[in-house]
């Protein structure tokens, strides 16, 4: 990996992966030895109450790792009757830790819009309470979800549309709700055209990059660690940070620095 990372001369930060997901398991221990060769910092994501462990384990045990524990709307059926309160434990043990993932999902089969929205709502007032950085899930749900957003309080320092889908006019009307949106290594399939556009023309300083690791890998020809063909190796953020360059024409040093001070102002709260 040290071979692949000199070229860049720099760290990059992954804002949103799944680290603790089993799909990893036959490569982590290789994983968290190398991955500070290239990752200064990796948000990992619980989505529900059984793996929110597993993600605590992670971040004791490795100092790069930034915790977010939250009930993702893929899970909301199978929510125990105290899940907000084993939320709310895991966010005191960590004070550091962020919140998600969370969201709204009107593609998955069978979902139940107003139960999704009843666990978002509760999860984004504890944010806004506490002051926590959030990420936000949504797929076919960007009407639902901005209402819900614009009737809530939020965090002030802002929060994270992951892997952002929806349109450039959508977009500006999430700005103005304080939204950070990140760029995901699966952008760079040829059919994501229309992606790669929206974020040619949003605000600089709302760019994060993302890998979702297992998901959303890249396509074959543009990963750096081919790996199992299923699985998204988060050494693949290279990938999605060189895409997210060429599509701003920018640097990839130049967007790292940005994308650096992006991060500490969304994750950390820095003005």
């Amino acid at each position: 990996m040290v071979d692949r990372v000199c070229r860049w001369m720099m760290k990059m930060i992954d804002a949103h992966n799944h680290l603790q997901d089993a799909r990893l398991g036959p490569w982590r221990e290789e994983l968290l030895r190398e991955l500070p060769e290239l990752v200064e910092c990796a948000v990992v994501n619980g989505t529900r109450e059984e793996d929110w462990g597993a993600v605590a384990e992670l971040a004791a045990k490795v100092p790069w790792v930034a915790p977010s524990f939250g009930l993702h709307p893929w899970y909301v059926k199978g929510r125990s009757g105290e899940w907000r309160e084993k939320l709310v434990a895991q966010l005191d043990a960590h004070p550091r830790a962020g919140i998600g993932e969370i969201g709204l999902d009107c593609w998955m089969e069978g979902y139940d819009l107003a139960a999704q929205t009843e666990c978002f709502l509760v999860q984004l007032a504890l944010g806004a309470e506490w002051d926590l950085p959030v990420t936000i899930h949504c797929v076919q749900a960007w009407g639902p979800l901005f209402e819900a957003l614009a009737g809530a309080k939020r965090p002030k320092r802002g929060f994270l549309l992951h892997a952002y889908g929806g349109s450039s006019e959508m977009a500006a009307r999430l700005v103005e709700l304080g939204a950070y949106f990140s760029f995901s290594t699966y952008f760079l399939h040829e059919r994501k055209g229309r992606q790669r556009e929206v974020f040619a023309g949003l605000p600089v300083e709302r760019l994060l990059v993302e890998t979702d690791a297992p998901d959303m890998a890249p396509p074959p020809g543009h990963r750096e660690f081919p790996g199992e063909p299923r699985v998204n190796h988060p050494g693949n953020i290279v990938a999605a940070y060189a895409e997210l360059a060429r599509v701003r024409g920018m640097r990839v040093e130049e967007l790292g620095e940005v994308v650096r001070g992006n991060f500490k102002r969304w994750w950390r709260g820095d003005e």
